[in-house]
């Protein structure tokens, strides 16, 4: 599981990343809004804690920012104790909310618990939606988005696309691929079709075809979209 930590405070997110650690999360650290919302999409993030005294880009706005495209839990973990702002953070999207002392065992007890919820409650959906880098496509509406932008793809597309996702970090072979997509046997010739199409798909994604950053050619075996 990969937790995001934001606080100005350096040594508040470094306790925070040592505790985390210790429970055997990987851990995305940052002092500053402007340089995760940079990086946001090329990291995989299953939960947050953000703080919300920070400059520049205070907690409030840098969540109201990442609900625009992930749903992963929030926690605030934060100095403001008063009833209004820990209305405004729960109005605003976020799950949980802790105040400043806090002890980092009961930090770490409601992050397991946003996790158990987070996946009870998308535990129906997971199969359907699959949401990771700046890549989000569903099965069951046929939406693809990319860079937080909707991108029409045809049914062929849609589905070599869904294809690779959902094996997302593995090679697909390209005759797996072309029964898969088509519902019929694959044959030498067949790999013409499937190149057309994945140069349409890299096209619509602004992916450059020599030196592509999604979806890979793995020559003579198939094709990889990366984690």
């Amino acid at each position: 599981m990969n937790i995001l930590v934001i606080d100005d405070e350096k040594e508040i997110a470094d306790l925070i990343e040592l505790y985390l650690k210790n429970e055997n999360y990987n851990v995305y650290k940052y002092y500053d809004s402007v340089k995760l919302l940079e990086e946001i999409d090329t990291l995989n993030i299953d939960l947050a804690i953000l703080d919300i005294m920070m400059p520049e880009i205070d907690g409030f706005s840098l969540c109201k920012k990442i609900r625009e495209k992930y749903n992963f839990p929030i926690i605030f973990a934060t100095a403001k104790v008063e009833d209004i702002d820990k209305i405004s953070g729960l109005t605003i999207g976020a799950d949980d909310y802790i105040t400043k002392p806090f002890q980092p065992l009961e930090l770490i007890a409601r992050v397991k618990a946003q996790l158990r919820r987070y996946k009870t409650y998308n535990g129906a959906i997971s199969e359907n939606i699959i949401d990771f880098r700046n890549i989000s496509i569903n099965n069951d509406t046929h939406e693809f988005y990319f860079n937080g932008n909707k991108i029409d793809l045809t049914p062929i597309e849609f589905s070599i696309m869904w294809h690779l996702c959902k094996n997302r970090g593995n090679v697909v072979k390209t005759d797996d691929l072309f029964s898969g997509v088509w519902k019929e046997k694959y044959f030498e010739k067949d790999n013409n079709t499937i190149m057309v199409h994945i140069r349409h798909l890299r096209e619509k994604m602004n992916d450059n075809g020599r030196n592509p950053k999604y979806i890979k050619t793995v020559w003579g075996v198939g094709y990889k979209v990366e984690k």
